[in-house]
């Protein structure tokens, strides 16, 4: 038991990275340790902190060298209007340039060109199968289609960007309405808040 009590006395020194302290052999090595620590004591050079308490109380009394910025700003209020025009989508699939599709399709249509010159076979030209009350109304839904499809294309898309601005007008009036009941006195010398009233 006694064996087991002195492992533990010595080991504990050196777990804790310590050794066990030596017994001095003789008087020099006593004055010598009694030297060295009087002259630590004596000559214990002040803390070098990465920081200057002096410097920050002086940084901290000097006045801030750009001032806060947005004091004197007056507030800005901009709307934009980022919608596709749904009229306008639907216009785009529908093709006003061209006119009916060439029976048999392009290739076919030049290889009768070819084969069978206007001049020479009237007859066999693709509209040549009309009679002439149907060849006008083919003419009169052609014109129409020119030159009214894009007028009323206008007028929807005009319609449509009116009401838009409308509501945007509105929008706008209701934030500048918000913003001048959060501001003390109802936004009383605020230039925007007079003009609503």
């Amino acid at each position: 038991m006694t064996l087991v009590v002195v492992a533990i006395l010595t080991a504990v020194p050196l777990l804790a990275g310590q050794l066990p302290p030596s017994a001095p052999t003789g008087p020099s090595s006593t004055q010598k340790d009694t030297a060295t620590t009087t002259g630590q004591d004596q000559e214990a050079p002040p803390l070098s902190l990465p920081v200057s308490l002096d410097k920050i109380r002086d940084a901290l009394q000097q006045p801030p060298v750009e001032p806060l910025k947005g004091l004197n700003e007056r507030p800005q209020f901009r709307v934009e209007i980022r919608e596709r025009q749904k009229i306008e989508e639907l216009l785009q699939g529908l093709k006003f340039n061209s006119g009916p599709a060439v029976p048999g399709g392009l290739y076919a249509y030049e290889q009768q060109q070819v084969l069978f010159p206007k001049v020479d076979n009237p007859l066999v030209q693709p509209y040549a199968a009309f009679s002439q009350s149907e060849l006008a109304w083919v003419s009169l839904t052609s014109l129409i289609e020119r030159y009214l499809a894009g007028r009323v294309v206008n007028a929807m898309t005009a319609a449509n960007r009116a009401g838009a601005e409308a509501a945007a007008k509105h929008d706008v009036e209701r934030a500048i309405a918000e913003y001048c009941a959060a501001q003390p006195g109802g936004g009383a010398g605020i230039q925007i808040c007079a003009s609503l009233r």
